[in-house]
């Protein structure tokens, strides 16, 4: 494994940090909704495993959040991580978009803490930060917050996760005295976001650098269009797509960490293994050039850049945001649209199809990616209803 500072906290943090976002579920995921679904149960002997291999490998930074797995996460990272307590970094995020009043900092907190079974956190975030949540939080006092639990060692470092424009990107990072951040950051999404531009902001600053969605929700490397695939066979080294995007973020000396959800041991024992090889400024133009034209085919080929992160779930009247979506990409990376209009039609139920919508807007509210959600999913419909009207 290896191993880079974090920014100002002065923390050697591994490379390849274990988010805890899309653990192994009970039966199996059937979609990406599921992760944040209280009814399907977390794999818990599953996930134990891959994380007592995790961190047998290495691995010394856990993440977390209050809402992942409806709520199942932070417990079970919480027994799981126990006997490793003393050799990893343990992180959680605030919700910031659950604070109603100030002392739900606090509440929050505290509840977080009894569920991960720890006096601290290693690294506590504001979590998702961006325009709609940002100055409701700040006026309400989360900035003192910090101060205090920093001073009162509930919590020993502190940053963002952040998903919107550059400009209250910025803004966010001049406000506080922050050590760390957690950007959406991989060769897909270079300039997307905070990006490339706020990775070299952040640097400036000495402020510690996670990427967050490094595979894109496995977007960028799972059943791989026959296109894609003809341009990585192009490079002068055959490598997997994973090992692709892997390798682009840590030829990046200001990338401290990949954090990456990883689902199934096999996924562990791949990213591991990987990251035995991370190398700072080890990738050439050639191999540069052929990341970048695999990036612009994706780019032509997705019509919604939706990651199915499943932060717009649940749907307060049941549709599959995430799985409407899926579908609606596919047909066009993957070229089948018989396929889709089938899967569409017979495979999802009605209450959970595109045409279930009713506007009221909330997912666009939580869309990360701030995508026009209702727009697009009049689209789906109209293109995979086939006869069903």
């Amino acid at each position: 494994m290896k191993y880079r500072t974090l920014g100002k906290s002065g923390v050697e943090v591994s490379v390849l940090g274990f988010g805890c976002m899309r653990l192994p579920i009970q039966g199996g995921a059937e979609n990406a909704a599921d992760i944040f679904n209280p009814e399907k149960l977390i794999d818990e002997d599953e996930g134990t495993r891959m994380v007592q291999y995790a961190v047998d490998h290495g691995v010394n930074y856990f993440d977390t959040a209050y809402g992942y797995h409806g709520g199942q996460s932070e417990t079970f990272l919480g027994k799981a991580i126990a006997p490793h307590r003393d050799k990893v970094f343990l992180a959680s995020k605030l919700p910031v978009w659950m604070v109603q009043a100030p002392e739900d900092f606090d509440r929050i907190l505290d509840e977080q803490l009894k569920r991960l079974n720890t006096g601290h956190l290693d690294f506590y975030l504001l979590h998702g930060l961006g325009r709609h949540f940002w100055e409701p939080v700040r006026k309400m006092g989360a900035l003192k917050f910090l101060d205090r639990v920093l001073a009162d060692g509930r919590v020993k470092h502190v940053g963002f996760s952040f998903h919107d424009d550059i400009k209250i990107f910025k803004e966010i990072v001049d406000s506080y005295d922050w050590e760390m951040c957690q950007i959406q950051y991989n060769y897909y999404d270079e300039n997307y976001q905070a990006g490339r531009e706020g990775l070299d902001y952040l640097a400036e600053r000495n402020i510690g650098v996670i990427a967050m969605e490094p595979l894109r929700g496995g977007m960028i490397v799972d059943r791989i269009p026959e296109v894609v695939q003809d341009v990585w066979d192009t490079a002068p080294v055959r490598r997997s797509p994973v090992e692709w995007a892997f390798r682009w973020l840590w030829d990046q000396p200001d990338v401290a960490m990949a954090l990456s959800g990883m689902s199934n041991m096999a996924q562990v024992l791949q990213n591991v293994d990987l990251a035995g090889e991370a190398q700072p400024n080890s990738i050439t133009e050639e191999e540069r050039d052929v990341i970048r034209e695999v990036r612009e085919i994706y780019r032509r080929m997705m019509k919604v850049d939706c990651t199915s992160c499943a932060y717009c779930m649940p749907c307060p009247h049941g549709v599959n945001i995430p799985m409407n979506f899926s579908l609606y990409n596919d047909m066009f990376m993957f070229k089948d649209p018989e396929l889709n209009v089938m899967l569409y039609n017979y495979m999802i139920p009605p209450e959970q199809r595109a045409s279930a919508c009713t506007e009221c807007g909330e997912c666009e509210e939580l869309c990360p990616q701030h995508i026009a959600i209702i727009h697009d999913l009049k689209t789906v419909h109209e293109t995979l209803k086939g006869e069903n009207k």
